[in-house]
């Protein structure tokens, strides 16, 4: 069952066959590209009527059939969004659902100063949430779960934790129109915490040492915050011109085939919680030059090469060996590439089942009450004045 927050009454169901719909359409947007109007004005009108839906209160009743005596059944919320309103997600919970959250990671918390203004607080508020509340925990790292334990703070016993990570459903790669000669890919928000101005220092290097020659650079991800002096780089730096192109968000399929022509993946964050894009370009059979981060370690193994975020001299050094076609190091890391194996989405998914059978073995049957089961969801989020949906989803596993 689909769930989204009411504006005033906690969570309501959505319709299984208007989230099949929707999600066909930013599927499509996803496959095609951002400049799909058809499929952009599709998914506005089925957010149009869940809104609608939400907000007369259609969809209360499923939810509270979902927590019958004679049920078990558990809260997924999958994404940090409205976490930090806890009051909904306890009302289901004394309702008799087990609460379990995807945790992503806790860059805003633990790094404040690449997070936009209020948004490290309203992290901790999440994070508050989590530590009260959750029954169960997914993460996507171990990384996060270390991050993560000093917060569980808030119960008795601190809720399981299993370490899901995310799986991997590449498209065929598109013809793309890669740049003439060697080129490196990085992918990511432009943001401080993505170290995007190291690699635009490093290549206004290259174009002075070795002008047109020099390898490019693809950028693709969309503009984020606080950002002036990567963006001054990107829009007044003649020396870049021609060699560093910003490509903004693209189509999966693009991505890929851009991906499979670049002589390395380029992460060099300061920060992550996963390094999905690390994990896609090795997918993809392409190297990574990335940090030295607990994260990036796990998802790439011994595969990457691992530099420290701030020594320029060293990047500098294996993106200029990297672009050689006779390149060593290149040749010695897709040699070990050969070994590495994909995360999947069925270990993704069997690792979260595990976690809801342990948690939902665990618990007795939802009590019966004495008020009709809608009063569970009566109250909801009054002190919202704009609402936009996020949806959620639940499960729910009959008693043996």
């Amino acid at each position: 069952t689909f769930v989204a927050r009411s504006p005033f009454r906690g969570f309501a169901a959505v319709p299984r066959a208007l989230m099949a719909e929707l999600h066909a359409c930013m599927e499509q947007v996803w496959t095609r590209g951002g400049d799909d109007a058809d499929a952009w004005a599709a998914a506005r009108r089925l957010g149009r009527r869940s809104s609608l839906a939400l907000a007369l209160g259609i969809g209360r009743r499923e939810v509270a059939n979902r927590l019958r005596p004679d049920r078990r059944a558990a809260l997924l919320v999958v994404s940090h969004r409205l976490m930090e309103r806890p009051e909904p997600i306890s009302r289901l919970r004394r309702g008799g659902a087990a609460f379990i959250p995807l945790v992503h990671d806790l860059i805003p918390a633990t790094h404040p100063e690449y997070a936009r203004p209020g948004v490290a607080m309203q992290h901790l508020r999440r994070l508050a949430t989590v530590a009260r509340l959750a029954d169960g925990i997914i993460v996507n790292s171990s990384a996060t779960s270390d991050a993560l334990r000093p917060h569980l703070v808030g119960q008795d016993q601190p809720a399981p934790m299993h370490v899901a990570p995310l799986g991997l459903d590449l498209p065929a790669a598109a013809a793309t129109m890669a740049p003439a000669g060697p080129y490196f890919v990085a992918i990511g928000t432009i943001e401080p915490r993505k170290n995007h101005l190291l690699l635009l220092h490093l290549w206004r290097d290259f174009a002075q040492k070795f002008g047109p020659a020099a390898p490019r650079l693809v950028l693709i991800g969309r503009r984020g915050w606080e950002n002036e002096n990567i963006l001054d780089l990107l829009e007044r730096c003649t020396l870049l011109r021609g060699l560093v192109e910003e490509h903004g968000e693209l189509p999966d399929r693009d991505v890929v085939g851009l991906l499979r022509g670049a002589r390395a993946l380029l992460f060099p964050s300061f920060a992550e919680g996963y390094g999905l894009p690390l994990a896609e370009a090795l997918a993809c059979g392409v190297p990574a030059i990335c940090s030295d981060l607990p994260a990036l370690r796990e998802v790439g193994e011994a595969v990457p090469e691992y530099l420290d975020p701030l020594d320029g001299a060293g990047w500098r050094r294996t993106i200029l060996d990297y672009a050689m076609e006779d390149s060593r190091a290149r040749a010695a890391q897709m040699a070990r590439l050969k070994n590495w194996v994909a995360p999947s989405w069925d270990d993704h998914f069997h690792a979260v089942d595990r976690l809801i059978d342990n948690v939902l073995a665990r618990r007795a049957p939802a009590p019966i009450r004495h008020e009709q089961p809608e009063a569970i969801l009566s109250s909801g989020l009054r002190d919202r004045p704009h609402f936009r949906p996020s949806p959620v989803a639940t499960g729910d596993v009959p008693m043996s």
